[in-house]
């Protein structure tokens, strides 16, 4: 088990007590993560620092102003790759099944794209996959990182050691189209409306460099079994996401 992928889905879901008091638990994986380089994890541990320091209301509503309000700091991945557009539905259908395909039932209540409940599935998987897996959003964890270090926000760090753990450069073009998207601030409520009203972004056509159903070809890749090899049965494991977020 990958620990350090689930401390980093327990740092970024919406902060709880529970949170609050698993602070030390992840503060001791990200310490003795040996696949982190130095500076991200001092990063991470400044943000747990930053965590345990501030009231737990304060911490929920600057995640919510964070998270919640802004489109362009949205935690579901295919929001950031295919927009509103139709490819986005079956990259979601791909994504359940690979979780299914792992003995994973998820009865979340949020999308299979959602950062945090990608994260702890990938803490369950071989670590070689999960690693295959955390490459193809490199460039939108770029991307976030930039607009959460553009804020000061301590968030920022999450994206940082999840590009360290990707071990890949993010493809330049995919992030510049990432880049070029707006980016209002929080409380800038007309920008906002007009960001949620644009048409979404096309990224290329396929076998482009820059084509954005990769993630959705390496889902459907991940769940096949290797030639020659008869998929055995195995016993569902019930994968529930902490999210204690009021409605």
């Amino acid at each position: 088990m990958m620990l350090i992928f689930k401390a980093l889905s327990a740092l970024l879901s919406y902060p709880g007590a529970d949170l609050v008091a698993s602070l030390d638990e992840i503060r001791v994986v990200v310490d003795e993560e040996t696949c982190l380089p130095k500076g991200e994890r001092d990063a991470l541990l400044r943000l747990i620092d930053d965590l345990a320091a501030h009231d737990l209301v304060e911490l929920q509503e600057r995640y919510v102003l964070l998270f919640d309000r802004t489109r362009s700091l949205s935690l579901h991945m295919f929001e950031h790759v295919h927009g509103e557009s139709r490819d986005r539905g079956q990259a979601m259908v791909d994504l359940h099944a690979l979780y299914e395909s792992k003995g994973v039932i998820d009865d979340s209540r949020e999308l299979p794209d959602f950062v945090p409940l990608f994260l702890e599935f990938l803490s369950i998987i071989d670590p070689s996959e999960a690693f295959g897996l955390i490459a193809e959003p490199a460039h939108v964890f770029a991307a976030l990182a930039e607009r959460l270090n553009k804020r000061g926000s301590v968030y920022e760090a999450i994206f940082r050691a999840l590009g360290a753990l990707a071990r890949v450069r993010p493809d330049a073009k995919l992030l510049a189209a990432l880049r070029a998207e707006p980016d209002p601030e929080p409380d800038d409520l007309e920008a906002l409306d007009e960001a949620y009203e644009d048409a979404p972004v096309t990224f290329g056509g396929p076998g482009e460099a820059c084509d954005p159903d990769a993630l959705t070809a390496r889902l459907r890749q991940a769940r096949r079994p290797a030639p020659g090899i008869v998929q055995s049965s195995r016993p569902q494991t019930e994968f529930t996401h902490s999210d204690t977020k009021s409605s």
